[in-house]
């Protein structure tokens, strides 16, 4: 009896430590019950995609590719919107993935880039970073990550608010912002890819004190090691025709390999390419995001009681290979025809786990991407390349001139210029005319199309166009002093692959499908914002809006 009694309480120990805390019995309690009728249509689970770097034109141009199981299927069976986009500047990662999930702009939620210049600091911080945890399952600095910068609640907030801490979040991602933006302040759990010699998922103690033992066996069975093979096309190349050609003078190869031309041995690259962070450049790295999604949906029990739960899943390798490839390669379009597979793979799972029909789907991007200037200039399209180097030694000659004084400037980043307070009112020079003075000098210079100042930013509203634009990306405490804006298609960027950031239509214009429970099936071609997703997935779940929501729900998507 005493053994039988020491087995008993070791199942138990083991069970409880095997996935998450539930948070509440299988059976429903009084409370779950009483959610469960007032919401009886809601959805088991929502599950929120991301698909980092997404243009919008990537459904229609490798649309006939695509299988009826991944892309088509949200198309074809949920809701498209087809003019869906971002109402702000800059159009970075860590902007956008907030945005999407506080139904507001980096005016309110105050994540004004992947990094920025923090004024007070005096130094550039991450989104992300946060020295008061420390990463579960790393050692290293990779995952002394938290939401904390993020200043308003997102909907995966809301959803544990509204559920008395009931509901199960779960946040995945390659990167560690696209995990853990989304998943909120509030979340069980967020992971991220570690990549160098680790090759595992990773987490932190905002989340987490250790990793539950799904997702810690997951990372013992170096699941990892099986992408680290060859990454040859999927079909056969010369099939590839809505890309560029394969050997071209616009795509950077990894370092070991000469050109940028198929097949990629991963497995001989891995060295001169950070080991397992050669992944997340590859295909691979969303086929291995989407096995730990697939692992968390079963292993977490994800959907299976009459709580919603929320799964926000972003695929970030889209963007690595953008940025190294261009949008006019091959390499991005076996991308997404990998994407497509993976996702049909998920969507199956769901269908099993879950139930066709129990869960709602929302997929869409952070931000778009420019085709590579270089490549525009030779079909003869105005682009070019902007030098940040030179720009700022010319603005610091342009000061020293007018005011006799160096060090006025402490930063230049994200096309923002930070003023040095402290030099300003030690020589006793107003801020508003060193503004005005720059804003009138680099006006001229050369690549540089508007430009638009603090003063002007705080004192007035503007209505439409670039700046308002601006407005909403511009943040009063944490922004800069002068913003500059660059032409159409000029970037300051290396000559090979492509980027994002501005206000022009690549970076702004997205995909936004929603697709199951509670949502109508059709399409639109009325223009929406990205703010006013998680008002949409708010009102279908009756719950409030994140609290600094200025996003509105898209009424013609929902079932009323």
């Amino acid at each position: 009896m005493k053994n039988l009694l020491s087995l008993i309480l070791l199942f138990v120990f083991l069970t409880s430590c095997s996935t998450l805390s539930r948070k509440r019995d299988q059976q429903p309690s009084t409370s779950s019950m009483t959610e469960s009728s007032a919401t009886e249509k809601a959805p088991k689970l929502v599950v929120g995609i991301v698909v980092d770097q997404m243009r919008y034109d990537y459904l229609s141009r490798f649309y006939d590719r695509y299988t009826d199981g991944g892309f088509k299927r949200l198309m074809n069976g949920g809701f498209n919107l087809t003019n869906n986009h971002y109402n702000y500047v800059p159009t970075y990662t860590a902007p956008g993935h907030a945005s999407i999930y506080t139904g507001t702009s980096p005016m309110n939620h105050g994540i004004i880039g992947n990094n920025w210049y923090d004024k007070f600091q005096g130094k550039v911080i991450y989104n992300a970073s946060d020295d008061q945890v420390s990463g579960v399952g790393s050692l290293s600095d990779d995952g002394k990550m938290s939401p904390r910068r993020m200043l308003t609640t997102t909907v995966t907030d809301q959803l544990e608010l509204h559920t008395q801490g009931e509901a199960k979040v779960i946040g995945i991602s390659v990167k560690d912002r696209g995990a853990i933006l989304p998943a909120g302040h509030a979340a069980d759990a967020a992971y991220w890819f570690e990549g160098g010699d680790k090759g595992s998922f990773i987490s932190s103690t905002f989340y987490l004190e250790q990793l539950p033992k799904w997702a810690a066996d997951f990372n013992a069975s170096r699941k990892a090691d099986d992408y680290l093979k060859a990454w040859n096309t999927l079909y056969p190349i010369e099939t590839y025709t809505a890309s560029g050609t394969d050997l071209n003078k616009f795509e950077k190869a990894p370092r070991g390999k000469a050109n940028a031309v198929f097949p990629y041995d991963l497995n001989t690259l891995r060295e001169k390419n950070d080991n397992y962070s050669l992944i997340k450049a590859t295909p691979y790295g969303n086929t291995i995001v989407a096995d730990f999604a697939i692992e968390a949906i079963k292993a977490e029990n994800m959907g299976k009681d009459e709580v919603t739960d929320f799964l926000a899943v972003s695929f970030s390798s889209t963007d690595y290979i953008g940025h190294q490839y261009g949008v006019n390669s091959i390499e991005i379009e076996d991308t997404y025809l990998r994407l497509d597979k993976d996702l049909e793979r998920l969507f199956s799972t769901l269908d099993k786990e879950v139930g066709e029909g129990n869960y709602t789907i929302f997929l869409t991007a952070d931000h778009g991407a420019i085709n590579n200037p270089a490549y525009l200039q030779t079909r003869r399209i105005n682009a070019g390349y902007f030098n940040r180097s030179n720009f700022r030694d010319d603005l610091n000659k342009a000061i020293l001139n007018k005011y006799g004084q160096e060090d006025l400037i402490s930063n230049i980043s994200n096309d923002q210029i930070f003023f040095n307070k402290a030099n300003l009112i030690k020589n006793n020079i107003n801020p508003i005319d060193l503004e005005n003075f720059i804003a009138m000098t680099i006006t001229d210079y050369k690549h540089i199309d508007k430009v638009f100042t603090r003063n002007a930013l705080v004192s007035g509203t503007m209505q439409d166009g670039t700046g308002k634009l601006i407005q909403n990306g511009f943040h009063h405490k944490r922004s800069g002093d002068v913003i500059y804006v660059l032409e159409p298609a000029v970037i300051s960027y290396s000559k090979t692959g492509s980027t994002h950031g501005s206000s022009q239509s690549y970076d702004t214009h997205v995909p936004l499908l929603f697709y199951g429970n509670g949502i109508n099936k059709g399409s639109s071609s009325k223009r929406t914002e990205v703010i006013d997703i998680a008002p949409t997935i708010s009102s279908l779940l009756k719950i409030g809006f994140p609290n600094g929501a200025t996003g509105n729900p898209i009424s013609e998507v929902l079932k009323h």
